[in-house]
């Protein structure tokens, strides 16, 4: 049987046909097929084969179009789904749901981490026939999950159950089997992005045959992890809101119920603020917060020094609002300070005052720097809005502390720069010296102490911030020099020496390490200064050499020795005259009897530990002892002489030589 041959028009009208239907490509094929049973001729057969394809790509990209057009309906969906969050759960769902659907697996399901349990558990899951599975816990770090989890990357597999890139635990494999899953795809829910993202959970897709999983398949589910992870979020900030509305509405409640007693506060608040911007100083703040709280008030510094105080307690109120650096101590003050230091870091810690012996403490901070503590005496009872309002005291106190600090610094350093200039010339223009000082407002004239401060290690860095710290308040100045700290203070009743030990206690505790400081004067007038300087490095010296480091003292308090570091002692005329002929000996001939002589005195006369510390035979520190009595005479080792011997040793020591 003959067919008539058709025009290849007729079939190419057939393929648009078929694909504006959506005909599946199988029969798209058939086309070409149909129009050589009808007899088409090779050139029409070829044209019609050529527009099969055409049409079989046409086909294959309006399918992908439309898959890619689900996937994007199905994100919308799930965006729109957050947008109107009500339910966390039933959004969970629908993701897991939805990726199912998309994926055209067998299962999905999504894993949440247990923070109390330690594990992760099956938060949603969809397809599931196992009751195994969907009560299955994995620990951390346990199976494909735990992988995802530990690298915040997406893992696929094509069959699970032989898979050693991940840990195999009994019973992760044991839920595996019972669901009969095979392959399995997943995913982690990451917020934030980077390497800085917390992954907070997993979602997976899984089919019960083996299949690979596709790139675009693998990116599908982040985009679906990604609107689980900001669900999850959003719940918990949702939740996290409901509790502070419900906080906000119990605040409500007691600002409803004290609306008196917190206007009263906001008004002493305004007042605060407003004494400090007209000028108040700290003594002001405290007189104004002891008229509000019906109480003592007393401000103390980070040491535990009283700065000023309001009332019975504390000692009296300072004119200044600072107390002045050099001030005696005894114990019981000693003991004071350190209690309150320890009740302001309490306070710090708390970030709240806190009552402690009858006496509310509230730490003042700038940041996390102790600057001091407010106190407040004669109100245990102290209230919620009062006790606020001593808080926000506490507050506007730190504000002015720090500002008077800042401005203390700045005048410190250029009060240190002529201080610096003054011991480094004092006779070249005196009067330009004392004039300068004026215009600084820093009476050279004026008697002061004068303190040589030194420390070693890393503390020594910290060691010109802490000499401002410590004169804060006090009227004095500070600057560093020749590798020790110097400190000018006003006489406030205590002598060098006690001024000294005061500061090497404090100074220690601000660095941290222990500071050794050497008192001298008062002084007055720019040369008096200076040579109570050098008096103060005279005796720093002494006091390292006497194995004092980390103490006060004046010259005064060092004795014998104290007198010849003195102003008006020829230190080295007395080297000389004691220890003359044996230093001339030592340099001419290389020897070493000054070192023998003083081993021998430090060891007590003992001639056997003499040559230990030596490092010689004992014939040795004989003969050298015979070549001692033959260069000073036979007297040497006699009691006054022996002294003299021994107090020449130690400054020539001392001397550096």
């Amino acid at each position: 049987m003959s067919h008539t041959p058709q025009s290849p028009a007729r079939h190419l009208r057939r393929l648009l046909e078929l694909l504006a239907a959506g005909a599946p490509a199988e029969e798209l094929g058939t086309v070409a097929a149909e129009a050589r049973r009808n007899g088409a001729t090779a050139e029409d057969l070829a044209e019609v084969e050529q527009a099969t394809e055409a049409a079989l790509r046409v086909h294959s990209t309006l399918r992908q179009h439309r898959r890619r057009e689900a996937e994007l309906t199905a994100l919308f969906d799930t965006a729109g789904d957050l947008a109107a969050l009500r339910d966390l759960d039933a959004v969970l769902r629908s993701i897991v749901r939805r990726a199912r659907m998309l994926l055209g697996t067998d299962t999905a399901y999504l894993t949440l981490p247990d923070e109390e349990a330690g594990d992760t558990f099956m938060r949603v899951t969809d397809g599931s026939v196992s009751e195994l599975f969907q009560n299955l816990r994995l620990q951390l770090g346990e199976g494909l999950g735990g992988l995802v989890a530990q690298t915040a990357r997406p893992y696929a597999t094509p069959d699970y159950r032989t898979d050693d890139r991940f840990l195999h635990t009994g019973s992760i494999d044991a839920g595996v089997l019972d669901e009969g899953l095979v392959a399995i795809l997943g995913v982690p829910l990451l917020l934030g992005s980077g390497s800085g993202g917390q992954v907070i959970g997993a979602l997976f897709a899984a089919d019960r045959t083996p299949r690979t999983f596709a790139p675009d398949e693998v990116a599908l589910l982040c985009s679906l992890a990604d609107h689980a992870a900001i669900a999850i979020d959003t719940a918990k900030a949702m939740a996290d809101a409901r509790i502070a509305l419900a906080e906000l509405a119990e605040a409500n409640a007691v600002i409803g119920e004290h609306s008196a007693a917190i206007q009263r506060a906001e008004e002493s608040h305004d007042r605060l603020t407003d004494l400090v911007l007209r000028g108040g100083d700290v003594a002001d703040v405290a007189d104004a917060v002891a008229g509000l709280l019906k109480g003592d008030v007393a401000v103390h510094d980070g040491s535990g020094r009283p700065l000023t105080a309001v009332g019975a307690h504390g000692g009296a109120a300072s004119g200044d609002g600072g107390g002045a650096p050099g001030g005696g101590e005894d114990g019981g003050g000693a003991a004071e300070a350190a209690d309150l230091v320890a009740a302001a870091k309490s306070s710090r810690a708390a970030a709240r005052a806190v009552f402690r012996d009858g006496r509310w403490v509230c730490a003042m901070l700038a940041g996390q720097e102790l600057l001091g503590c407010l106190v407040l005496y004669g109100r245990p009872d102290l209230d919620g809005p009062d006790q606020r309002l001593f808080e926000r005291s506490s507050v506007v106190t730190s504000l002015l502390l720090l500002l008077r600090r800042s401005v203390a610094e700045t005048e410190n350093r250029v009060r240190g720069d002529l201080i610096t200039d003054l011991l480094t010339a004092p006779d070249r223009d005196p009067a330009g010296l004392v004039a300068r000082g004026r215009r600084l407002g820093f009476d050279l004239d004026r008697p002061h102490i004068l303190l040589a401060a030194r420390t070693g290690g890393e503390a020594r860095d910290r060691l010109a911030d802490a000499a401002v710290q410590y004169l804060f308040g006090g009227g004095g100045v500070s600057a560093e020099h020749e590798e020790a700290v110097v400190l000018l203070l006003p006489p406030g009743g205590a002598g060098p020496g006690e001024a000294a030990r005061l500061a090497a206690g404090q100074l220690g505790q601000l660095v941290g390490s222990p500071v050794t400081v050497a008192g001298a004067g008062p002084a007055a007038g720019p040369r008096a200064i200076a040579d109570a300087h050098t008096e103060g490095v005279r005796c720093l010296r002494a006091l390292r050499v006497l194995g004092r480091a980390g103490q006060g003292a004046s010259v005064a308090e060092l004795g014998f020795l104290g007198v010849l570091l003195g102003d008006h002692h020829d230190v080295d005329g007395f080297v000389t005259t004691a220890l003359g002929p044996l230093l001339e000996y030592d340099a001419q001939r290389g020897t070493q009897l000054v070192r023998t002589l003083r081993a021998y005195f430090d060891c007590g006369g003992s001639l056997t530990r003499a040559k230990e510390d030596l490092h010689v035979h004992v014939n040795t520190v004989v003969q050298r002892l015979d070549r001692v009595q033959a260069l000073l005479g036979p007297g040497w080792n006699t009691p006054e002489q022996a002294l003299e011997l021994q107090l020449a040793l130690r400054l020539h020591l001392l001397s550096g030589a």
